[in-house]
């Protein structure tokens, strides 16, 4: 690490991130993970706003400094107004973790078909990520250091069969690649990860019937789900000095499952 960029624990501040996607499930589960471990977080949510503010009042009630952007990942211009508000509320940020998606499984948009799914995924999974960590990467390399984090998904190099498998594969496969090639761009300053959460009880997971739930554990060799925190704690671990030769790498936190 370059002498003009400190590691985080000796900066005299604390260390300040933004989770895009904080207001329920992983991102939430990230956030507090954050918070607890001594971060000042911003929290984004959108059609949650109800819950994204109360997530800030937990946070600040913890001693942390929190504010809650709202932004609509689907509109492109509010991407950028997100991006440029977040970065200019505390004078920067050492982690941009974007796990913002699309919900296509438990939603109203669960009845919708196929293209009008993989349309919604395109723009809140890819199109946002790209954006959004483009722009932040710039910001990055000016200040001098950064981590970015961004959401995959186990299965997308392997493959599942039916509807959800081909939309998942072919939207966070995109988003595993694009974090590898901005990786090479933004190094050596500004590191670029993904995590691939693999069957991760959320609120999909809470109702899925008694196959998947066999499934589940057939496939998972640490033999139970995963929990939003198993994923959080890998999104802290990334954004953290723990991880400062790392980077363009694609973590999968799945149990050791091997399909």
């Amino acid at each position: 690490m370059p002498e003009s960029d400190p590691p985080i624990a000796e900066r005299s501040i604390p260390p300040r991130a933004i989770v895009v996607g904080a207001s329920s499930g992983i991102g939430r589960a990230t956030a507090l993970v954050l918070a607890n471990s001594g971060w000042d977080v911003l929290v984004h949510g959108f059609r949650k706003a109800k819950e994204t503010r109360e997530l800030a009042d937990s946070i600040r009630a913890m001693g942390r400094r929190c504010e809650p952007i709202l932004a609509n990942l689907a509109d492109s211009a509010d991407v950028h107004r997100l991006t440029e508000e977040a970065w200019a509320k505390w004078g920067g940020l050492e982690a941009w973790i974007h796990l913002a998606g699309a919900d296509i499984l438990t939603g109203d948009a669960r009845h919708a078909n196929f293209d009008a799914k993989l349309a919604m995924l395109w723009q809140v999974d890819v199109l946002s990520t790209i954006s959004a960590c483009r722009l932040i990467g710039r910001h990055m390399i000016a200040q001098g250091h950064g981590a970015i984090v961004t959401m995959g998904w186990d299965q997308a190099e392997t493959g599942m069969d039916g509807d959800s498998g081909e939309l998942f594969a072919a939207t966070k496969g995109a988003v595993m690649a694009f974090s590898k090639s901005l990786a090479m761009s933004l190094a050596p300053r500004v590191r670029v990860n993904c995590v691939a959460p693999g069957w991760i009880r959320t609120a999909w997971g809470d109702t899925a019937p008694q196959a998947w739930q066999e499934r589940v554990l057939r496939e998972t060799p640490m033999d139970r789900w995963g929990t939003a925190d198993d994923v959080a704690r890998a999104c802290l671990f990334l954004a953290s000095d723990q991880s400062d030769f790392l980077t363009g790498q694609t973590v999968r936190v799945n149990g050791g499952a091997v399909r």
